[in-house]
């Protein structure tokens, strides 16, 4: 199943969280990616968009992990 990020460096892009546990999805995820807010090798950090609602469709962007 396929997320949609919004917001920070990389976003637009899709990220696919098949085979996550639910509890993953939930909590949150920091990516490593070559389009961080520093350069390549950045660590984007994102969240569901839904505020808890289950409906899982996108991540929001919450900052750069240093």
């Amino acid at each position: 199943m396929p997320v949609e990020l919004t917001g920070g460096p990389p976003d637009g892009l899709l990220l696919d969280v098949t085979g996550w546990d639910p509890q993953e999805i939930v909590d949150s995820a920091v990516l490593l990616s070559d389009h961080g807010r520093f350069g390549p090798g950045g660590r984007p950090g994102y969240e569901p968009a839904d505020g808890g609602s289950g409906d899982v469709g996108r991540f929001g962007w919450r900052g750069e992990v240093p």
